[in-house]
């Protein structure tokens, strides 16, 4: 988990939107991030306020840019339908405007020392640990901001805050509420329940050709075949290359060199850490309060790896004891990484720290000196970064000749030809693509599809599978719908049959059984040949059992004085018999210490993001919002 903070925060443009502007990121989205300059023309007015169309047209291009981001770097730009793009900020900048003039309206301010204050503090425009103007103004540039709109856009976050806060902080819930919730997450119930398999029904399932041509008939007008295309293929692998490539010794050498003369001696730390989530089921003030009652507990000498395997919620490390193992400086981020390097002996533990994750407790496990590696030490990885370095090089040459020379051809034998590539051709795809290379990939069905290649039969242009693979495509065939024939359809309807046929038969069968032990009789006498299965103690969320009779089982009425029976319909099609003999409810007194008290914090903190929740309801509908 920690790695990740590091892979996906190195832009400042991520930095900026996730770090600095979260609260208002998490109501709204991106598209909160956007100014309000007045304009002409506005696409909304919220009680005789505007929301101008240049406003509108910069959230949808923030929207744009955090889209692309989260799709990774082989993203397409032509899959993102800005109609909907529109629509989604535009309501986003509705509801923005109805939260802020809620705010003025209840003469909430914001002071100029206070936004200031805010800037300066602010890490990613700080180097060397103090306000940097010209790293500011990068920052804003990068994110397409000027220092006027971003003043604003903080100044109407903060404004938004005092109210959201008023109601989250006030919110509480009673002691006879959170009991009631341990009672039912607590409850445990005992059961049994036996299975009629699918299976053997399908098997007894009888169907004639009579009644698949009676099928057929009824179904004719929707057995089409959908529109298909053949295309011939060209594909150009990155990892193909690198029997082309060879690194000399002197070559290998000179890399070494390189690596020598920018090595700093420096210092890798183990550490371990114990984290409290800040998240949407878990608002920061309960996390701060969790991580204080970890922090005593450490501080009164109970073990840490212990105590990290019991409450730490970063999964990926809990089990071996909170171990992030040896790193060195630049894997953590800031936060972390810093209250990691002020600890001085090994095994000292850090005060609480806050991240982007949450709250961390954090322990110095070893210490160790970098050395300059040997070259034999690093020979295999410079071989490797040197022959990859010359393959990306070649790669990116192939491309250029690639995409030169099917544009100016006809087909793809001149440019199979020339770059030495096999003409592949693929199964029949349409619309919705296929499984295979290249009919799964989104971009090349919208080219088989598209007019240059369908209607023009053109060569595509190139197109990038990811970042090592690219083809292009040329039509082979065209496949238009058609009506499929009994023969090719029978196999399907047979089996179709079957299933409506066996389904049917199951529920006869299960109808009967209920009616069994409706009767007065047990399940034991009636699950028959079918293995019966019993259970005491089952708890919410029992792995052991099938998830779909799991859910049902706690959704079962409270036995009075009898069992409790229900079908269950299971995803292959098989029934389940259950029946519900006890329910054990949940004990408070079972509770460890402090956990009580922090289910009271989870649900307050709940019960005010939902109250949160129905004030902006009430305060949009309150307002007169009206849109072009």
């Amino acid at each position: 988990m920690l790695q990740s903070i590091r892979d996906n925060s190195q832009s400042i443009v991520a930095k900026i939107i996730v770090g600095l502007i979260v609260v208002t990121f998490a109501l709204f989205g991106v598209e909160s991030l956007v100014s309000l300059t007045a304009g002409s023309n506005a696409p909304a007015t919220v009680n005789g306020e505007e929301i101008s169309e240049r406003e509108l047209m910069q959230g949808v291009e923030l929207q744009r840019r955090q889209m692309l981001a989260q799709m990774g770097e082989n993203a397409d730009p032509t899959l993102l339908q800005d109609e909907m793009i529109r629509a989604s900020v535009l309501e986003g900048l509705i509801e923005q405007s109805v939260l802020v003039q809620s705010a003025q309206n209840q003469n909430m301010q914001i002071s100029d020392q206070l936004i200031d204050q805010l800037i300066v503090t602010t890490q990613e425009f700080q180097l060397d640990g103090k306000f940097d103007r010209t790293q500011f103004e990068a920052a804003l540039r990068n994110a397409g901001l000027t220092p006027l709109m971003y003043r604003d856009i903080l100044r109407k976050e903060k404004l938004m805050e005092q109210e959201r806060f008023g109601y989250l902080l006030s919110a509480f819930s009673l002691p006879g509420e959170a009991e009631h919730i341990v009672s039912l997450d607590r409850q445990q119930r005992d059961m049994s329940y036996f299975v009629l398999p699918v299976a053997s029904y399908l098997e007894q399932a009888v169907v004639t050709d009579a009644q698949i041509e009676e099928a057929y008939q009824a179904k004719k007008s929707e057995l089409m075949t959908p529109e298909q295309v053949v295309v011939d293929y060209l594909l150009l692998e990155r990892d193909e290359l690198k029997s082309e490539v060879s690194v000399s010794n002197e070559e290998l050498q000179s890399q070494y060199q390189t690596l020598v003369s920018n090595f700093q001696a420096g210092e890798e730390r183990g550490a371990a850490h114990i984290l409290v989530e800040v998240n949407d089921n878990q608002e920061e003030a309960a996390a701060q309060a969790r991580i204080g009652e970890l922090a005593a507990r450490l501080q009164a000498g109970e073990d840490f790896a212990v105590l990290a395997k019991e409450a730490s919620e970063d999964f990926g490390s809990a089990d071996n004891g909170g171990d992030l193992g040896v790193n060195p400086k630049g894997v953590f981020d800031k936060a972390f990484e810093d209250a990691l390097y002020e600890l001085v002996n090994v095994g000292d533990i850090s005060t609480p720290v806050r991240s982007e994750f949450g709250f961390h407790l954090i322990k110095l496990t070893e210490k160790k000196a970098q050395q300059v590696p040997a070259f034999v030490e690093v020979e295999s990885q410079l071989r490797d970064e040197l022959v990859s370095a010359k393959v990306d090089e070649l790669y990116v040459a192939r491309l250029k000749e690639l995409e030169d020379i099917s544009f100016s051809s006809g087909d793809l034998a001149e440019p199979a030809d020339v770059l030495g590539l096999a003409v592949h051709t693929s199964d029949p795809f349409g619309r919705q693509g296929g499984e295979s290379v290249p009919a799964s990939n989104q971009r090349v069905i919208k080219a088989a599809f598209g007019e240059e290649v369908l209607k023009e039969q053109l060569n595509s242009n190139v197109i990038e599978l990811d970042a090592g693979r690219a083809v292009v495509v040329h039509l082979n065939e065209h496949q238009l719908p058609r009506q499929q024939t009994l023969a090719e359809v029978a196999e399907q309807l047979e089996s179709s049959l079957k299933a409506e046929a066996a389904a049917a038969a199951l529920k006869k069968a299960a109808d009967v059984i209920m009616a069994e032990l409706e009767s007065g009789k047990d399940i034991v006498s009636v699950s028959g040949a079918y293995q019966l299965i019993s259970r005491s103690g089952v708890q919410r969320g029992d792995r052991q059992l099938p998830f779909e009779i799991s859910e049902d089982l706690f959704a079962m009425a409270h036995p009075q004085g009898k069992p409790v029976y229900k079908t269950v319909n299971l995803f292959d099609g098989s029934v389940a018999i259950v029946a519900l003999d006890k329910v054990i409810v949940g004990n408070v007194a079972d509770l460890k210490d402090g956990e009580l008290a922090t289910m009271k914090r989870i649900l307050a903190a709940r019960m005010g993001q939902q109250t949160w929740s129905e004030v902006i309801n009430s305060r949009k509908n309150a307002a007169e919002i009206e849109r072009l």
